[in-house]
C-alpha cells in the first residue's frame, strides 16, 4: 500500500507535469517535420529530379542545424535556472547576449550551406542533381538568421514553461508552407515556375514568419513583460557568451554527430542495391518520426530540472530526473512494441514491393530495440542539460557513433572478418543500437554522479 501511495502522490504527478509540458514540443517538433515532409513530397509530385534535390539538400542542411540548434537550445536550462531561482530581472539580459550568439552562427550557417560545393564533389552527386541542391541551398540560406533567432526564442520561451506558443507557431507554418509550395513549384498566380527551388523560397519565407511572430508574442504579450527580452539591445558580454558557449558548443556537436552518422550510413547502404537502399529508408524514416517523442520528452526534462536546480531544491531535481528516465523508458518500451508487432504493416504504407516490405520490417525490429535505448539516452542527456553538464555526455556521444558504432556496423555490414559473410544492412543497425546501448548506461550513470554531486554541494551550501 505504502508503495501504491508513492507512486500516486509522487511518481504519477510528477510524470503527468512532464508529460503535459512536454506534448506541445512534441507537436512542434512533428510540425518542423512536416515542413521537410511537404517539401519532399511536393518535390517529387512535381519531378523525380526535384525530389533527389531537395533530398540532398535536405541532408546537408540538417546536420548543420542540428550543430546550430544544440548551441542555442541551451538558452532552455540558462532561462529555467534563472526562473526558478526567482531571477527574472536577469533572464532578459541573458536572452540578449543569446542574440549576438544567434545572429553570429545564422552567419557561419548560411555561409556553410550556400558553398556546398565540396559535400557535392565528395558524395559523388550527379552534376544535375548537384546544380539544382546547390540552387536549392542558396535561397534557403536566406532563411538560415530568422531559423537561428527563431530557435533562440522558442528555446527562451521553453525555459519559462511557455511551450504552447512555439507549438502553435510551428503548426501554423506548415499550413503556410504547403500553398506557398504549390505557388512557387508550379507557377501560380503569376509566379514563375520554380520546381524545388520555389521550396527553398517558401521555407526561407516560413522561417521569417515563424520569427516574426514569436518576436511580437515576446515584445507584447503579457506573460513576458517581466523579463522584457527585446525591450533593447546590448553590447556583447563576453562572459555571459562565452558560459553560453561553453555549455551550448557540447550539446550542438553531440546532436551533429548523432545525425550525420545516419547520413554517412545512408550513402554507404548507397552501393548494395535499390531494395536494401529502400528498406533502410523506410527504417530509418519510421526511427526519425518516432524519435520525436522521446527527444521533445527530453526537452520537458531540461525545463523541470533547471527550475528546480535554480530554486535549489536538488533532491526534487533528481527525483524528477529518475522519475523522468524511467517514464520515458516506459514510452520508448510501448513504442518499440508497436512497432515490432506492426513492422510489416507500418513498411506496406511505404511501398507495395513484397522484397523491401520483408526488408523494411527486418530493419524494423532494430529500430525499435535503438528506439528503446536511445529514449534512456535522450531521457539522461536531457536531465543533464538541466544541470548544465553537458560536455562528458558529447564525449560519450563521440565515443558511441565513431568508436563503436561506425567501425562495428562497417565491419558487420561491409566485411566477413566477423561474420561468415557482410550481414548488410543490418550489420549497420547492430552498430548503431550497440552503441546507443553503450550511451545511455554511460549518460544514465552520469546522472546518477551529477545529482548526487548537486545535492552534496547544497548539503554543504546550507550547512
Amino acid at each position: 500500500m505504502a508503495f501504491i501511495h508513492f507512486l500516486s502522490s509522487r511518481v504519477f504527478p510528477e510524470f503527468r507535469e512532464l508529460i503535459a509540458l512536454s506534448m506541445p514540443i512534441v507537436i512542434a517538433q512533428m510540425a518542423a517535420a512536416g515542413m521537410t515532409f511537404v517539401d519532399v513530397s511536393m518535390s517529387g509530385q512535381y519531378s523525380s529530379l526535384d525530389l533527389a534535390a531537395v533530398a540532398i539538400g535536405a541532408s546537408i542542411w540538417n546536420p548543420v542545424f542540428m550543430l546550430v540548434r544544440g548551441v542555442l537550445m541551451i538558452m532552455t536550462p540558462i532561462v529555467a535556472q534563472l526562473y526558478g531561482a526567482g531571477q527574472t530581472a536577469e533572464i532578459g539580459a541573458k536572452t540578449r547576449q543569446g542574440l549576438w550568439i544567434a545572429v553570429t552562427l545564422s552567419l557561419f550557417c548560411a555561409w556553410l550551406i550556400s558553398n556546398p560545393d565540396y559535400v557535392l564533389t565528395l558524395l559523388d552527386v550527379e552534376p544535375k542533381i548537384a546544380a539544382l541542391s546547390e540552387s536549392y541551398l542558396d535561397v534557403l540560406a536566406w532563411g538560415v538568421p530568422a531559423m537561428c533567432l527563431y530557435q533562440l526564442m522558442a528555446s527562451y520561451c521553453e525555459g519559462l514553461s511557455d511551450t504552447r506558443t512555439p507549438m502553435v507557431i510551428s503548426v501554423a507554418a506548415v499550413l503556410l508552407n504547403i500553398p506557398i509550395n504549390y505557388v512557387l513549384i508550379y507557377g501560380k498566380l503569376g509566379f514563375p515556375e520554380l520546381g524545388a527551388v520555389g521550396c527553398a523560397y517558401a521555407t526561407a519565407f516560413c522561417f521569417f514568419v515563424m520569427a516574426l511572430l514569436l518576436a511580437a508574442h515576446l515584445r507584447y504579450h503579457r506573460r513576458h513583460q517581466k523579463t522584457n527580452p527585446f525591450t533593447h539591445f546590448e553590447r556583447p558580454a563576453m562572459a555571459d557568451i562565452t558560459a553560453h558557449l561553453q555549455v551550448g558548443v557540447p550539446v550542438g556537436v553531440a546532436l551533429f554527430i548523432e545525425s550525420s552518422i545516419f547520413s554517412i550510413i545512408a550513402l554507404l547502404v548507397g552501393n548494395l542495391g535499390v531494395s536494401v537502399v529502400a528498406g533502410h529508408q523506410v527504417a530509418l524514416n519510421v526511427a526519425s518520426l518516432v524519435y520525436i517523442v522521446p527527444v521533445s520528452l527530453s526537452a520537458g526534462v531540461t525545463i523541470l530540472v533547471g527550475q528546480k536546480i535554480g530554486s535549489g531544491r536538488t533532491d526534487q531535481a533528481a527525483f524528477t530526473s529518475f522519475v523522468s528516465v524511467a517514464g520515458i523508458a516506459i514510452v520508448a518500451t510501448l513504442l518499440a512494441a508497436f512497432i515490432m508487432v506492426f513492422a510489416e504493416q507500418i513498411a506496406s504504407i511505404y511501398t507495395q514491393d513484397k522484397a523491401v516490405i520483408a526488408l523494411a520490417a527486418e530493419l524494423l525490429v532494430f529500430a525499435a530495440l535503438f528506439q528503446l535505448v536511445d529514449g534512456i539516452q535522450l531521457a539522461s542527456v536531457g536531465a543533464l542539460r538541466g544541470y548544465k553538464d553537458t560536455r562528458v555526455a558529447m564525449f560519450y556521444m563521440l565515443f558511441a557513433c565513431w568508436c563503436v558504432a561506425m567501425p562495428l556496423g562497417y565491419t558487420l555490414a561491409m566485411t566477413d572478418i566477423l561474420t561468415s559473410k557482410p550481414m548488410g544492412p543490418h550489420g549497420f543497425w547492430i552498430g548503431l543500437v550497440s552503441a546507443l546501448t553503450i550511451a545511455a548506461v554511460l549518460t544514465s550513470t552520469r546522472l546518477v554522479k551529477t545529482s548526487r554531486r548537486a545535492m552534496r554541494a547544497d548539503y554543504s551550501f546550507s550547512c
